[in-house]
């Protein structure tokens, strides 16, 4: 089996992330970013889970997560996964959709999963100047042709690719955002809600794809990966995100990631994105 090898790298001019993963094997469990995802599977074949939607993605695919959206994968045969993709925050994404459209209104995207030889081809040319460090201008002109194609062809208001969501279920993502830091029981989050616990459960992961203790738990990795980016150590941004331990923290993260939270800061320390994190 191919060995298993992940490349993280900073663009601290352009504030995007690319990261590279290959001879991937292991799953990754539902869950949801505060950022956009943009990637391109360069090999193998997963089974997806996107907003409570099922897809079969292949070499070639290109993906399209907005903030929020729920989704995780399985390997389908025997292969490995071999995955490109670009993390880019909602204040990058505003800036570069004004660029693009005049006007100053996050874009969000119609579908997840998306065949199309353009954006792919896009997509891998731009990452790859990130990847090699190249130099500005050459690198912002790709970032903005390829942010330009996706939101012509898939692009919508962002409030037209977020779900209704019952009252109930916003007020308990309001209070486990309020008070992700602490302890929190499930009979608080019900009260705030105004549900029993098993019609909670229910109602929850039918919204939001995930259950409420996911759901927390992906808002506290959220919240620990800024921090990080600021140079917190990983025990210090364990213990102010609520998790209960540094273990905890960091088994966690890995999974949803790919790659240690102590290598993930380590990224961030060269604000040209040359330092490389496997």
């Amino acid at each position: 089996m191919k060995k298993e090898a992940r490349t993280v790298v900073r663009d601290g001019g352009l504030r995007v992330e690319a990261y590279r993963f290959e001879g991937i094997a292991r799953p990754f469990p539902n869950h949801f970013h505060e950022h956009y995802v943009i990637g391109l599977v360069e090999d193998g074949a997963r089974a997806l889970s996107c907003k409570n939607q099922a897809y079969t993605i292949k070499k070639g695919d290109v993906l399209l997560f907005n903030p929020g959206d729920s989704h995780g994968c399985v390997q389908s045969g025997g292969g490995t996964l071999d995955y490109r993709g670009l993390s880019v925050s909602m204040e990058v994404m505003l800036d570069l959709a004004e660029e693009v459209t005049g006007r100053r209104k996050l874009p969000g995207f119609s579908r997840s999963v998306i065949s199309d030889e353009e954006a792919a081809c896009c997509l891998h040319s731009f990452h790859e100047l990130v990847m090699r460090g190249s130099g500005g201008l050459e690198k912002e002109e790709a970032l903005l042709l390829l942010v330009s194609l996706l939101i012509r062809r898939y692009g919508q208001p962002f409030e037209d690719c977020v779900p209704e969501c019952r009252e109930e279920i916003e007020k308990a993502c309001a209070f486990m955002e309020e008070h992700y830091a602490e302890r929190i029981y499930l009979d608080q989050i019900c009260r705030r809600a105004g549900l029993s616990k098993s019609a909670l459960l229910r109602a929850f992961t039918r919204a939001k794809g995930v259950t409420p203790y996911r759901y927390l738990e992906n808002i506290r990795v959220g919240r620990a990966r800024k921090l990080l980016e600021q140079g917190v150590p990983p025990v210090e941004a364990a213990l102010r995100t609520g998790f209960s331990d540094q273990s905890h923290f960091t088994n966690y993260w890995s999974r949803l990631i790919g790659l240690p939270p102590g290598a993930y800061g380590e990224i961030f320390k060269h604000t040209e994105g040359k330092e490389h994190a496997k």
